[in-house]
């Protein structure tokens, strides 16, 4: 399984300088190649290669591979929307393989700089690369952020083996008023990160009028803070999530969400919460930590979830009269409308494995 981490580094004065320098160097050149590529139409890496190459090299002082990488990140940017012309931010990240990074052990890594090779002690080595097993994969990006620097590596994290079939599946209802509500009837609410958002959208609305350096600083100092802390949010719901199927030894079953907000009408109002909506970035929290204690996640339809009867199967949309209310028309069995769609998730979940099976 791969998962990315983000491991710190802790440059010396003199290193940090030399990073700085290669970042812009590197990102200087990205919009050259950017230019070039937008003027001649193409994303094609080898003609642009034959374009901007010995420019990168003499202008940017870059090494070979470096203006390589630099070719690379512009054609894949402007493949994205060949309708505009890439723009790198001067310290955005750069990109450095195994020709120009190497590890020295796992708290050492060397880099080449527009000065030469540095090796930068890493500080923070994350969780998964300490893993047994674990290796590292591909590229790994630099970035600069909050005067720090990290490195975004890819791991490749070997999974355990899963066991049999579960007979139960924990089913999970995502949503916006509640994030996450089980079959067991534990929620687990979504409003102090609405609280938070909203919070954040009186602010930028205010500080976009204002248009200032001070303000736009404010507006990205602010936007990282409710990323980090909706992350955390998910990361500690997904925890209990997995920790519970652990116990209990469950599957977890979830909704397939794909295309969600394609498919959903929401009032005008409500926007701009479905849009900040963060259940993909809790699934992958989910279904990754899973994986690694070694617990199946299965994905179900979501439709009529919160509609059908669990005691009678009776559906009806009538059978949900509020938001948080369930209410069958047939029979008369009622419960909290999460509740009663995180069981029929779970149940779903049963009936797939029965069906694999057959």
């Amino acid at each position: 399984m791969l998962v990315t981490e983000m491991l710190k580094l802790a440059p010396s004065a003199e290193q940090g300088e030399a990073l700085l320098a290669t970042m812009r160097a590197c990102n200087a050149a990205g919009n050259r190649v950017a230019e070039v590529a937008f003027a001649h139409r193409t994303a094609n890496k080898m003609a642009l290669q034959k374009l901007v190459y010995a420019e990168l090299r003499a202008e940017f002082a870059l090494s070979a591979q470096m203006a390589i990488r630099s070719i690379a990140k512009a054609c894949e940017a402007y493949k994205r929307d060949k309708t505009i012309k890439p723009v790198f931010r001067d310290l955005g990240a750069v990109a450095f393989d195994q020709r120009i990074l190497s590890w020295k052990g796992r708290d050492r890594v060397s880099m080449l700089t527009l000065s030469g090779r540095i090796v930068v002690p890493v500080v923070y080595q994350g969780r998964w690369l300490s893993t047994t097993g674990a290796t590292m994969r591909g590229q790994a990006d630099l970035v600069y952020r909050d005067g720090m620097f990290f490195l975004a590596v890819v791991i490749d994290v070997p999974e355990p083996p899963q066991g049999d079939e579960p007979d139960t599946w924990l089913g999970v209802d995502l949503g916006i008023a509640n994030l996450a509500t089980d079959s067991t009837g534990q929620e687990h609410t979504g409003k102090a990160v609405r609280a938070v958002r909203y919070s954040n959208r009186l602010l930028r609305a205010r500080l976009q009028a204002k248009g200032t350096k001070s303000a736009k600083r404010l507006l990205k100092a602010r936007r990282r803070r409710e990323s980090r802390f909706t992350r955390d949010v998910n990361h500690v719901i997904s925890k209990h999530l997995v920790g519970k199927a652990e116990d209990t030894r469950s599957g977890i079953a979830l909704e397939d969400l794909e295309g969600i907000r394609d498919r959903v009408t929401v009032r005008k109002a409500q926007r701009a919460d479905l849009h900040s909506w963060s259940f993909h970035q809790l699934r992958t929290f989910v279904t990754y930590k899973a994986a690694i204690a070694g617990i199946p996640v299965r994905l179900v339809d979501p439709r009529n979830t919160s509609r059908t009867c669990p005691e009678c199967g009776h559906i009806d949309k009538r059978n949900r009269p509020t938001r948080d209310d369930f209410r069958c028309t047939s029979c008369g069995f009622a419960g909290p409308a999460d509740h009663i769609a995180a069981i029929n998730i779970g149940r779903r979940a049963v009936s797939h494995a029965a069906d694999d099976a057959a």
